[in-house]
This record gives C-alpha cells, sequence and structure tokens, in this order.
C-alpha cells in the first residue's frame, strides 16, 4: 500500500500509471487514498481525485470499488460540502449512462442484446460451452457480449447510488432523479425483472426509514418538499408499471402510494390523484375486477369536475359516459352467493381494502357487500349527478337495460347503440389530465348484460322457447356463448332455465336438479336397450323379465350417478392441487430470491461493520493510551505534592520512573491512607454506640410511665362523652313526644280539608267530560252531515253520467236493433233492482222505527211515532197490485226525492206506491218468501247495522244484482236523513 504526503501526489501518480496502460494500479491507488484514515478532511482535491477514480471505474466496470470509494467519500462530504458528493454521484451516472448508449449503438440489436431474463445471473454452462465448441462466433452472442455487460453495469450502478443516497435528507432531489432515470431505463429496455427489484428495494428504503427513526440526516417525510418527492417517485413507478404491464406490481405501487399518503395524514395534488385513479381504472379492467373498476371511475369523475376548471363540456360528457358503461359493466348478480364461510370472510377483507385504495369510507358495522354493490353504485351516479352529463346514446342505453321492459327486443335496440358507442373516444384535450378515452372496450361486458337482461325477461314472460328463435333474438354471439353466459347465470340463481337440445327448446322456470336429469336420461337409456334385447332375444316370461330389470336398473342408476359425484370430487382435488403447486412454487422462487437477496445483504453489512469495529478498536487503543499516560502524569504531580507537605524526600527519580512504577507508588499510597481512615471510622462507631445505649436506658422508665398516664386521662374522657350522648338523646325523645301530641289534635281538620278539596276536583272534572262529550258528540254530527251530503252528490253526478251513457245507448239502438234489445233488458233490469232497493228501504225504515221507539222508550218519552216527510202518509191497499218495473220505479223516485232519468219513466204507469213490507216478516212462525238475494242483503243489513251506511255508496257488482255488502250500501245512499237522536 502506498502512502503520499499530498493527495495531489496520488492523483500525478495514476495519471502516469493510466499513461503506461496500468489502470489497475492506478484505480488501487486512487482506491487506497479515498479509504485511508489520514485524508478525512474534505478539499477541492479529493473532489478531483473522486471525478478520476470514477471514471477508471467505468472504464474497467468494477461496480464495486466505484460503491466503495463513494461510500467513504460520502462519510468525507456529509457535513461539510455534500454538493460536491453530488457532482460526483451525477458524474459517475453520466459516464455509466454514455458507455451504455454508446455500446448499444455498436451492437444495433436492441431486442437481440436485451434477450436476457436476468442481468444479475451469470452465464450459463450451455453458453460457455458453445463458445468453446464453435470456431467462430455468431453475431448474436458477439452483440450479447458486447452489450449485455454494459447495461448490467449501468444497472448495478444505479442499485449503488440508490444505496449510497437512502434516508439522506440533504440528497433527497439526486436520490428521486436517480429512481426516475432507472425507471426510465426499465421501460425504455423493457427490463421487467430488474424493475420488480427496483421496486423492492426503494419499498425496503421506505421501510427502514419508517424502523430506524433515530437515525442522523434522515428525511423528514411531514416536510413538504420531501413528500412531494417521494409521492413523484411513486406516481413515476406506477406509470412505468402500467406501461411495461406488469399489473402485479402496479397494484403493489398504488398500495405504496395510498401506504405513504396514511403515514403522513395528507392528500396529495388534485393533479397527482388523477393520475392515481386513472391507473386504479386499468389496473382494476385488467383483473377483472368490474365493480372496482367502476367505484376508480366514478372517484376520477368528481376529481375531475370539482378541481379542473378547464375542463370542456366534450370531455366531461366522455368521462362520465365510461363512469356509466364501467358501472353497467358490472355483473347484475352476486357472485359470492353460495360461497363458504371462509372465502366471504376474504371477500369482506378484500372489500374494505379496496375501499381503503379508492378512498370510500365504510361503515364497520355494514355488510361491506352492500356497501359495495352494483345496486349501491347506479344509485351514487344518479344522486351525484353523472347521469345528467352523459351523452344521449348512453343514457339510452342505461335505460334500456336497467328499466325497459322489452323481452323479444331488447337486442334490436341495443345493437344500433353499441355501434354509435363503440365509434366514440379517443385522446381528450389537453386541459383533461385523463390522456384518452375508450368505450369500445366495454362492448363485450354490455353486449354479455343485455344477453342476461334479455334472458331475464324472457323466463318471466315464457316457460319455453325454442333454440332457434332464441338465437334470432340475440344477434351479439353464437348459441354455444349463450349458453356458457346462462350456465353461469344459472349458477348464481340469476335466472332459471334449462336446455334441451334433443328437443331443440329452452325450458324457463323452476328446474330440477343435475342429478334428476341424468336419472331421467338413464332412463331414457335403459329402456331402449331393454326394448333392443327384447327384440333380439324374446322374453318367455315377460312379468318375471321385468322384475329382473327394474332392481338392477336402480342400481346401475345409483352406481353411475355415484361415479359421476366421485369424477366431479376428483377434478375439484386435481384443480385445487395443481394451484396449491404453483403457488408452492411462486413462493419457493420469491423465497430463494429475497434469501439470495439477504445473504448478499448480509454479506454487505458484515464487511461494512468489520471496517467499522476495526477503525473502532484503533481509536479506542489510541484513546486508551493517551488515558494512561495523562493518568501517569497527575500521579506523579500528585505524589510530588503530597512527598512536599509531609516533608519527606521524593523517592522517584526523575529519568528512572516508569508508569508502572508511579501506579504502584500511588496504589500503596493510596491503600495506606485508607487503612488509617477505616481505623478512625471504627473509633468513631463504637463510642456513638455506647452514647446511643446509654441514653436508651435512661429514657425507657419515662417512656412507661406517660403512657400509663395517658390511658387514665382517656379513659375518663370516654365515660364523660358516654354520659353527654345518654342526656342527648333522651331529650330528643321527649320533644318527638310532645309534637306528636300536638299534632294529633288537627288530624281531623286535615281529613275534612282533603275530602273538600276532592269533591271539589271531582264535580270540577265530570263537569269538564261533560263539555268535552257534548263537543265531540257535535263534531260527530257535523262530520256525519257532511258525509251524507258528499255521498249524495256523488250519486248525483254518477246518476247523470248513466243518464248520457242511456241516451247514447237509445241513439245507438234506433241504428241497430240488437242494441235496442239489449237497453231494452238492461232496462227491465235496472227497474227490477230499483224496485228490490225500494223494498230494502221499506224494511230499512221498518228497523229504524222500531229503533227509534225503543230508544224513547229507554229514555221515558212518549212512544207516539214521528213521521218522517220523506215517508208516505198511508201505504198501498192490498188490491192495488205490484205496479210494473218502470212505475214501481217512478214511485220509489217520486217517495225518495231522487233524480229518475227519462227513459225509466212511463206514462202508462202513475203515481203507484212502492208494495208495503210484509209485517209478518219479522215474526217467528212465518216462512221468508223473499228471494235468496234479498234475504242475504236484509241479513248484512242487519248484522253491519249502521256502519254500512258510512261508507261511500257503490254500484252493485255484476249483472244479477246480489253484490253482498255493495247492496245495502248502494240502497242507504237513497236513504233520507235521520231527524231523530
Amino acid at each position: 500500500m502506498a502512502t503520499f504526503a499530498k493527495p495531489e501526489n496520488a492523483l500525478k501518480r495514476a495519471e502516469e500509471l493510466i499513461n503506461v496502460g496500468q489502470k489497475q494500479d492506478a484505480l488501487q491507488a486512487l482506491h487506497d487514498l479515498i479509504t485511508s484514515k489520514r485524508y478525512r478532511a474534505w478539499q477541492k482535491t479529493l473532489e478531483k481525485i473522486m471525478f478520476k477514480y470514477v471514471e477508471l471505474c467505468v472504464d474497467m466496470r468494477r461496480g464495486r470499488f466505484a460503491k466503495d470509494g463513494l461510500i467513504q467519500y460520502r462519510i468525507v462530504c456529509q457535513q461539510v460540502n455534500v454538493n460536491s458528493l453530488e457532482e460526483v454521484i451525477k458524474h459517475f451516472m453520466h459516464l455509466s449512462t454514455e458507455r451504455a448508449e454508446m455500446a448499444r449503438s455498436q451492437a444495433q440489436a436492441l431486442e437481440e442484446a436485451l434477450d436476457v431474463e436476468d442481468l444479475e445471473a451469470d452465464k450459463r454452462p450451455e453458453d460457455l460451452m458453445l463458445s468453446y465448441v464453435s470456431g467462430e462466433k455468431g453475431k448474436d452472442r458477439s452483440d450479447r457480449e458486447l452489450v449485455t455487460p454494459w447495461f448490467k453495469f449501468l444497472w448495478e450502478t444505479y442499485r449503488t447510488v440508490l444505496e449510497i443516497l437512502r434516508n439522506n435528507s440533504k440528497l433527497e432531489s439526486l436520490y428521486a432523479m436517480t429512481a426516475h432515470r432507472a425507471f426510465q431505463f426499465c421501460k425504455q429496455y423493457k427490463r421487467t425483472t430488474e424493475f420488480r427489484r427496483l421496486c423492492e428495494i426503494i419499498r425496503n428504503h421506505l421501510v427502514n426509514l419508517n424502523k430506524y427513526r433515530d437515525q442522523r440526516d434522515r428525511p423528514d417525510l411531514s416536510a413538504p418538499e420531501s413528500l412531494q418527492l417521494y409521492l413523484e417517485t411513486r406516481f413515476e413507478q406506477l406509470k412505468v408499471a402500467t406501461e411495461l404491464e406488469l399489473w402485479q406490481e402496479a397494484f403493489r405501487s398504488v398500495e405504496d402510494i395510498h401506504g405513504l399518503m396514511c403515514m403522513v395524514k395528507k392528500t396529495p395534488k388534485p393533479s397527482l390523484m388523477v393520475i392515481y385513479y386513472a391507473k386504479l381504472t386499468e389496473i382494476f379492467w385488467i383483473s377483472g375486477s368490474h365493480l372496482y373498476h367502476a367505484y376508480a371511475w366514478l372517484k376520477l369523475f368528481s376529481l375531475q369536475k370539482s378541481f379542473n376548471k378547464n375542463l370542456i363540456q366534450k370531455d366531461l360528457q366522455m368521462i362520465a359516459s365510461s363512469v356509466v358503461l364501467a358501472a353497467l359493466s358490472v355483473a347484475p348478480y352476486d357472485h359470492a352467493r353460495g360461497a363458504s364461510h371462509l372465502e366471504l370472510e376474504n371477500e369482506k377483507e378484500c372489500n374494505l381494502r379496496m375501499a381503503n385504495l379508492i378512498n370510500f369510507s365504510l361503515e364497520p358495522k355494514l355488510e361491506n357487500r352492500e356497501a359495495l354493490s352494483r345496486s349501491a353504485l347506479l344509485s351514487e351516479l344518479v344522486l351525484k349527478g353523472v347521469m345528467s352529463c352523459v351523452i344521449p346514446e348512453v343514457k339510452d342505453l342505461y335505460n334500456l337495460l336497467e328499466h325497459e321492459f322489452l323481452p323479444l327486443d331488447l337486442a334490436t335496440k341495443v345493437q344500433p347503440l353499441l355501434t354509435k358507442i363503440s365509434k366514440l373516444g379517443g385522446k381528450l384535450a389537453s386541459a383533461s389530465s385523463v390522456p384518452e378515452v375508450q368505450l369500445s372496450q366495454y362492448l363485450p361486458t354490455l353486449e354479455k348484460l343485455a344477453t342476461l337482461r334479455l334472458l331475464q325477461q324472457v323466463s318471466q314472460v315464457y316457460q319455453t322457447m325454442t333454440i332457434e328463435s332464441l338465437s334470432q333474438r340475440i344477434p351479439f354471439f353464437e348459441f354455444s356463448v349463450v349458453e356458457k353466459i346462462s350456465v353461469d347465470a344459472v349458477k348464481h340463481k340469476f335466472i332459471n332455465m334449462k336446455v334441451d337440445h334433443m328437443k331443440g327448446a329452452v325450458l324457463f322456470g323452476s328446474l330440477d336438479l343435475e342429478s334428476d336429469g341424468l336419472r331421467d336420461h338413464l332412463t331414457v337409456l335403459a329402456e331402449s336397450l331393454s326394448k333392443a334385447r327384447a327384440m333380439i332375444y324374446p322374453p318367455v316370461k315377460k312379468a318375471s323379465k321385468i322384475a329382473e330389470i327394474l332392481p338392477g336398473l336402480a342400481e346401475v342408476v345409483d352406481k353411475e350417478h355415484k361415479k359421476l359425484l366421485a369424477r366431479k370430487i376428483i377434478i375439484e382435488k386435481k384443480k385445487e392441487e395443481q394451484e396449491r403447486q404453483l403457488l408452492e412454487m411462486e413462493r419457493e422462487e420469491e423465497s430463494k430470491r429475497l434469501k439470495l437477496q439477504k445473504i448478499t445483504e448480509e454479506a454487505e453489512q458484515k464487511r461494512l461493520a468489520l471496517e467499522y469495529e476495526q477503525r473502532k478498536n484503533q481509536r479506542i487503543l489510541r484513546e486508551i493510551e493517551e488515558r494512561e499516560l495523562e493518568e501517569a502524569q497527575a500521579l506523579l504531580q500528585e505524589a510530588e505534592k503530597r512527598s512536599k507537605k509531609k516533608g519527606k524526600k521524593a523517592i522517584i527519580e526523575g529519568e528512572k520512573v516508569t508508569k508502572q512504577t508511579l501506579m504502584e507508588l500511588a496504589l500503596s499510597e493510596q491503600l495506606k491512607e485508607r487503612q488509617d481512615m477505616e481505623k478512625k471510622l471504627q473509633k468513631l462507631a463504637k463510642q456513638m454506640d455506647y452514647l446511643e445505649r446509654a441514653k436508651r436506658e435512661e429514657a425507657t422508665p419515662l417512656i412507661e410511665a406517660a403512657y400509663q398516664q395517658r390511658l387514665v386521662e382517656e379513659k375518663i374522657l370516654h365515660e364523660r362523652e358516654q354520659q353527654l350522648e345518654i342526656e342527648l338523646s333522651r331529650q330528643r325523645h321527649d320533644g318527638d313526644l310532645q309534637e306528636k301530641r300536638r299534632l294529633a289534635r288537627m288530624l281531623d281538620n286535615k281529613r275534612m280539608f282533603q275530602e273538600r278539596v276532592m269533591s271539589r276536583r271531582q264535580a270540577e272534572f265530570d263537569r269538564l267530560r261533560q263539555e268535552r262529550e257534548e263537543r265531540l258528540m257535535q263534531i260527530f254530527q257535523a262530520r256525519k252531515q257532511e258525509r251524507e251530503t258528499k255521498r249524495k252528490m256523488i250519486f248525483f253526478l254518477r246518476s247523470e253520467e248513466e243518464k248520457l251513457n242511456k241516451l247514447r245507448e237509445e241513439e245507438e239502438a234506433r241504428k241497430h236493433e240488437e242494441a235496442e234489445r239489449r237497453r231494452k233488458e238492461e232496462a227491465e233490469r235496472k227497474a227490477k233492482l230499483d224496485e228490490i232497493a225500494e223494498k230494502q228501504r221499506q224494511r230499512e225504515r221498518e228497523l229504524e222505527e222500531k229503533e227509534r221507539l225503543r230508544r224513547e222508550q229507554l229514555l221515558g218519552r212518549s212512544p207516539d211515532p214521528v213521521t218522517r216527510p220523506s215517508e208516505p202518509l198511508s201505504g198501498p191497499s192490498p188490491d192495488q197490485g205490484i205496479a210494473p218495473p218502470a212505475a214501481a220505479a217512478a214511485a220509489a223516485a217520486q217517495s225518495t226525492g231522487k233524480y229518475v232519468p227519462r227513459f225509466k219513466r212511463s206514462t202508462e204507469g202513475s203515481s203507484a206506491q212502492a208494495p208495503p213490507s210484509d209485517p209478518s216478516r219479522w215474526g217467528s212462525g212465518r216462512r221468508d218468501d223473499r228471494p235468496p238475494a234479498d234475504r242475504w242483503r236484509s241479513d248484512d243489513a242487519r248484522s253491519f247495522g249502521s256502519g254500512a251506511r258510512d261508507e261511500p255508496p257503490r254500484r252493485p257488482f255484476g249483472g244479477s244484482g246480489s253484490g253482498g255488502s255493495s247492496g245495502p250500501t248502494w240502497s242507504s245512499s237513497r236513504r233520507p236523513t235521520r231527524t231523530g237522536s
């Protein structure tokens, strides 16, 4: 190892060695100077030496030397001039990139040169054998040998710089720039393996930053500048991951961004959040998570609408249309139906995790499946006004697929809309943060949704449909594709259908189990085979043959069914085993990679720790020697002072004194002083012990006498307090007895006053209750009168309507004889109904009259009946007979004051009265000769009482006039108002 008096001499020596072609010696000389402990103070010459040092490392592709030198230079510059370290690192990366580009331009074959799976892997054995066996190397191998080493060195350069600059607050911008350049390197040359490693390296740096918070020069993530740099690095990582189509790494990048936001509890700028949600839409679409894809689009739309003031209306419509189409692309049924408990729990955790990534807040008490669902998303779109921003084609498509019921024409109306939508989209204006929107990507899912909606609507209308007819209704897919779609829908219980290819039909409705259908097919097959065998070999006894076949057939069916079930189970197990093996292989590869990386990092850490320990041990030894020398000098001075005080002559001669002699002398003096001090302390302790013992012997009888005197005093005090308490209790008891005798004289007055107050309050209560009942009765009567008036008005309007209808029927009857005949029959039937109604009214009047008489008897009034103004003064004589139907209707109308249409009036009939009711009807021995309809109507009136009169009037149901409770209600509307109570 060469030593130089000045750093400039080492630089001159390195240049001389380079000029003679000894670059390795020059590099070693500069390396020895940089790692030497003599030059720990920064100076400008060291910066020049580092520039020359990194140039040599790049020329010779010595990444390990470059890393060691940069680490040592960082120690020198960290607290003095960190900008010098930044310039050296930039120069190092510039040289590495320039040499890699030069090698690439020389090779002129990027794809062949980069056909290496792993830049950190060594040469394969077959390549070595091929290079030695073949006499002439091919162009591919020459390109590989020329370009691949430089790309490998460039990748190692980026890793070295990131490792040196990690967790350094003074070089955060350089760290971010290096990460961006490394991302661009992976993007430009399609290095997916290196990109994954780079993301893992940056992720580990952030983990260590949070883990070791007591480091010096640690970056503060709460600072806005540091947070912005870290977020920009993660967003660049997300962009490159999506461009390289590394979707798993992109999703991990999204999780890194979300974790960083949660860590600092700050939301990035809206422009970065737009990129965040735009990339989330791509990731969820590629992964098939259409629900989360739609929610990400909704958040993206909200951000654009709220913060992007320069967004034009056309771009806003395209983004809103993408949101609606993404929501429609979600399957209309729940895939978790019928899943196990473990799967449901995993789905709940996944929903919560995705909701956190999309920044949707969920209540923990609610089911996350219900919170993030298709129906909730569509409701959210309507509430936030997204539907008002979409283009007309998308709005029409939404209405057709979600609100319209067109089982036969749905596909024909949806197809032209999908054709128009597929032509829309493209790049957006520069004001939009979303580069482009492609609506055509949603066509397959929309066609599938239209097919499912059509099948669902057809299943509600039809029970059976031919396959040919159903295929014509669905122009999007072949029937085989439709059958696959329907199988998934039936599996999740969205529709119920079954395809019968033998009959060429599709059956809708409740279906049997698969085993039942299989049993039917096996039964048909068994019957066919038995028939064929019977034709070939006719049976002797048919009955016995059938008896032999049937038990065997059941066994065959059961065996086949069990075989199919067992085969299904075996297939499922094989699938699970295959998936488990794939997962195990992935885990093993990942563990091997992590193990190798861990071994490399541990070796590096061990080397650095060993160097640190060596430097530490040397520093400790040097400090120990200096401290011993200082202690020896102090002991010498102290010995001289002590010898002067005691008047002794110093024993030590200056030149013959050694460090050991001084220490022995000092120790002997200290030991002698310590022994003298211990003797003095022992003597003093013995004196104090004797003194304390004498004090206690004298104080013991005094303490005992004081204790006995204290007992006597406390006993006298206790007796005095007890006697005082007894006297006070006796006085209180006597006072209470006197108070009781004084208050006992007023007990009768108290009872009288209480009774007087209670009687007055009872009278007041009765008066108020009577007033309330009277007020309620008045309200009841007013409402009853109002209902009666309303019924009459409704009846009058309906009568006028019937009059107009009958006039129209008369006009039509003049033209058509058949209509005339029907009108006459209707008129006769109406007259008969009016006659029956009049009888019913007569019976009700009799009932009311009897009820009034009964009430008057109960109330003590005179039993004289009061003649109603609407009732006739005298009934018709029995010899008048029953009037014709028209005359009876007219007489009934005159007696009740009811309007009678003109076509019911007759010039032949006079003012005929309705026949009086048979008074013997209320007897117990006479038979009731009324028709069944009248008897039922009168019973109904008796059973319901006045409650039927409070209902609104209804016309008799049907054509026979006996319609249940409608009869009494219709007739009671013509009853005059009661005048009695």
